[in-house]
Parts: structure tokens; C-alpha cells; sequence
């Protein structure tokens, strides 16, 4: 069979395809028998396909035979419409044609399936390792740890350029179907020609772009996962991305860890109480050194007043403007030390911190007070479990401290009274964004068993 004996179909396609170097078709034909391949070469595992196809179609009796053959292969998929045949011809799918016969078989090849370790939520007891890039592996390990008939994957085509693959991942008997209905139409009505990852896709789907909080949660690990599809919540998963969303989400979602399920609820309890006291004391005690310093000095009692008042000698601005130069300088080390080298990056910063620190204060450039608060501020940022909620975190501190410089302590009960307005007019799919769960269907679940 010549190429221009091909199928139409197949000349077709070599047109959408523009001649690429990397674009096969080829002839296969022995004693009568034909047949035509069309694949793209970079993205085949040529293996299989030697094994699966060209190998068996020399070894077959007839081109019938060989039809029946290639028809009962389990990654033998239905041909779709162009568009979506051209997606799955460039994500790895071989056109296999016989005499009048089109087949198409999935024989693509996967060079990012490893399993990854566990980076972003790391937990002591719980498993240590997370997902995979590769769309079918993150899938398969989800459905490892749940055993469910009712667990639907279902499979989205967007409109970006790269078309990225990506799956919706629900229990059917548990999912909210007004939740699902949304979540596809968030999908279908996406605002941008590309995304590549789990946190580029949750930020367009924030209902507000200019929000703070986000209304979706990323995460790598599989057993919150298991947790959250067993709570009734979608899980969108991305090819080429290590991590799932998971929609929709509570601000009381972001707080929880999975290490909180591997331990004695005394345990778990102190453990959540410590990180909501982290949670308020990063928020709060910039502004309060603020209102306390150069405001209400008569909150404190008066020898901690006058101990304050001492450590402040010899600097030359007002509080506010201390503690902006501080925390300034704290955000500057911690994005350095997300961006510099792992091996060089926790002594840098650390030495960069402590000696920058001390030189600040004998210098008379902040008191040693601040320079006390700002280290508890900076580790109590650290213990929200979720990286999203950390980076609101980080910014409503800023905004409570223009709040305070303005009005004193009214102004820092007044800002924090607006945050807590503004996340209880928040939703989340629908969902009150301040919504306790006082009873999840999990424990419900082991109650019923």
C-alpha cells in the first residue's frame, strides 16, 4: 500500500499535522495482506507497538484475522470526532488501518510515572509518598486506597492550547450533584489559552481572581484525597502535574493536617489548638506591637510598658515603619529560601537572619523586642499546614498593620472584624466558606460500621 493508497482519514490527518519529522506512516504488507500505520514517533512506545501490531500482523493468516486481532485489544479505543482524535493521536494513539477498516489503539509511552516523595505536606506516621505526573498513575493510586464501585472517573476536554488531559474524580452516592454541575461548568467556561498545573488551574478557578482566599485546595498526598472523595468533594486531576485540586473547600479544611488522623485525639487536639494559637499570633502581633507601642501603651502593665518603651530608644521612626522594614526583611529570607539551591538555602538564610538580625539591633534599627516578635511570627506562619492559606496568611498580616498605623487598636479590631465579614460572605461552590464541620462523613462512615 503506497501513501496515496491511504485512507483519506489518514491523509487528512498528515495535512492537520504539517509534515512534523516526528509523524510515522508507514505501510505494512506481506504476501497480499495490507495495512497502514499513522502515529506520532516521540510519544509511541515503539515496544509495544512492535509487539502489539507490526509483529502480529506478519504472523497472521489473513488481514482478517488480523482486523479481529487488533478489535479485541483491550487499549483498542472508538475512533471520536476530528478534534478529539487529533488529542489523542498527539498524547501517543496509533491509527492502525486495514483494507476499509480505521482501528485505534493506545500505545502511548510514559516517562514521568515515578512516584513522587511527599514535599509540600509532610507528615511523621502517614505515607511518604505522594502522586505521579502522569495522569492514568494518579488515578490508579487513588483508586488503590479506595475500593469502591461508586468511585466515577470521569475525563474533561478543555479548551487551552497544550489541550491538557484532565479527569474529575468523585463518589458518585456522595457527591454533591449541584457541587459537580458547577465544577464542569467552571471548567467548560475556563479564561485562559494555558495551564500545566494543579495550582495554575485552582487559581482560575477561584471565583474571584483578586481574592485572598482560595476557594480550592491543592494537595499531593492520597490518603486526604480518600478523605475528602469520602466527604462527598470532587477531586480534578491534571496530567503533568504531581497534584490534584480538591473542591469544594472550608477555611477550616486549610488548617487541618493528616497527621491529626494518626494520633490520640488528646494529641490531635493540642496539636490543632497549637496551630490556630500559630494562626492568630502571626496575624496579630505586628499589628498589637503597633497599637501597643505607639497608641494604647496603656493596655500593657506599667513595668512592661516602661520595658517597651526602653528597648525602642535610639530608633529613629515611628513603630509601623519598624515593623514593615522587619517583616519585609522575614519575607525576603523565606523566598529565598524557596528559590536558592536545597543545599545551600537553610544555611543561608539562617546565618542571613541571625546576623542581619543582630546588626539591625545594635545598630538601633529596630528594638530587640521586635526583633523577638518577628521570630515568632515567622515560625507561627509555618505551622498552617497548607501552603495556599500561609500566603493569605502572609498578606492579611500587611493589611491589619495599615489598618492598626491608622487608627490604633480600634483600627486592629475593626480590620479583623472586616476579615472574619468578608470570609463569612465567602462561598466555596456554594459552600459557607466559614462552615465548622463539627461532624464529618468520615467519622459518620466508622459510626455506621
Amino acid at each position: 500500500m503506497t501513501e496515496q493508497q491511504a485512507p483519506p482519514l489518514l491523509n487528512q490527518l498528515s495535512k492537520k499535522f504539517k509534515s512534523s519529522d516526528d509523524v510515522i506512516q508507514t505501510p505494512l504488507q506481506i504476501k497480499g495482506q495490507q495495512a497502514f500505520l499513522f502515529y506520532v514517533r516521540s510519544v509511541v512506545d515503539g515496544d509495544k507497538l512492535q509487539q502489539t501490531v507490526i509483529k502480529p500482523f506478519f504472523e497472521m493468516a489473513s488481514a482478517e484475522d488480523f482486523a479481529s486481532y487488533i478489535q479485541s485489544l483491550p487499549n483498542q479505543i472508538e475512533i471520536p470526532e476530528m478534534d478529539k482524535l487529533l488529542i489523542l493521536i498527539s498524547a501517543g494513539a496509533v491509527i492502525v488501518a486495514i483494507d476499509n477498516q480505521l482501528f485505534l489503539v493506545e500505545l502511548r509511552i510514559v516517562k514521568n510515572n515515578e512516584v513522587q516523595e511527599t514535599t509540600m505536606e509532610p507528615t511523621i506516621h502517614g505515607p511518604q509518598k505522594g502522586l505521579s505526573e502522569d495522569i492514568q498513575t494518579t488515578i490508579n493510586l487513588i483508586r488503590q486506597r479506595y475500593h469502591r464501585a461508586s468511585l466515577k472517573v470521569e475525563d474533561i476536554i478543555t479548551d487551552d492550547v497544550s489541550n491538557t488531559a484532565v479527569a474529575l474524580l468523585y463518589d458518585g452516592d456522595r457527591v454533591d450533584p449541584e457541587v459537580l454541575k458547577r465544577i464542569k461548568l467552571e471548567l467548560g467556561n475556563l479564561e485562559t489559552p494555558l495551564f500545566q498545573s494543579g495550582g495554575e488551574l485552582q487559581h482560575f478557578l477561584n471565583k474571584s481572581r483578586f481574592t485572598l482566599f482560595p476557594t480550592a485546595m491543592v494537595t499531593e498526598r492520597p490518603d486526604r484525597i480518600v478523605y475528602n472523595l469520602v466527604a462527598g468533594k470532587v477531586v480534578i486531576v491534571i496530567d503533568g502535574s504531581p497534584n490534584v485540586i480538591v473542591a469544594p473547600v472550608v477555611f477550616f479544611d486549610f488548617m487541618a493536617s493528616m497527621e491529626d488522623n494518626y494520633h490520640v485525639s488528646a494529641i490531635s487536639g493540642f496539636t490543632i489548638a497549637l496551630r490556630y494559637l500559630g494562626l492568630f499570633m502571626c496575624i496579630i502581633l505586628p499589628s498589637l506591637y503597633i497599637a501597643m507601642t505607639s497608641y494604647n501603651p496603656e493596655i500593657l502593665r506599667i513595668e512592661l510598658a516602661l520595658t517597651v518603651a526602653g528597648s525602642r530608644i535610639g530608633v529613629p521612626y515611628p513603630s509601623f515603619v519598624e515593623v514593615l522594614f522587619m517583616l519585609l526583611f522575614m519575607e525576603l529570607l523565606t523566598e529565598a529560601s524557596m528559590r536558592l539551591p536545597k543545599a545551600v538555602s537553610g544555611t543561608a538564610t539562617t546565618v542571613g537572619g541571625l546576623i542581619l538580625g543582630t546588626a539591625a539591633t545594635e545598630a538601633a534599627l529596630t528594638s530587640t523586642i521586635m526583633v523577638i516578635i518577628i521570630s515568632a511570627v515567622a515560625i507561627s506562619t509555618f505551622v498552617i499546614p497548607i501552603n495556599e492559606m500561609s500566603f493569605a496568611i502572609r498578606v492579611v498580616r500587611f493589611l491589619l498593620i495599615i489598618y492598626t498605623s491608622l487608627f490604633g487598636m480600634v483600627g486592629l479590631l475593626i480590620g479583623f472584624l472586616g476579615i472574619i465579614m468578608f470570609m463569612a460572605n465567602k462561598d466555596s461552590l456554594g459552600t459557607p466558606y466559614l462552615k465548622i464541620p463539627w461532624r464529618s462523613k468520615v467519622n459518620e462512615l466508622r459510626e455506621g460500621q
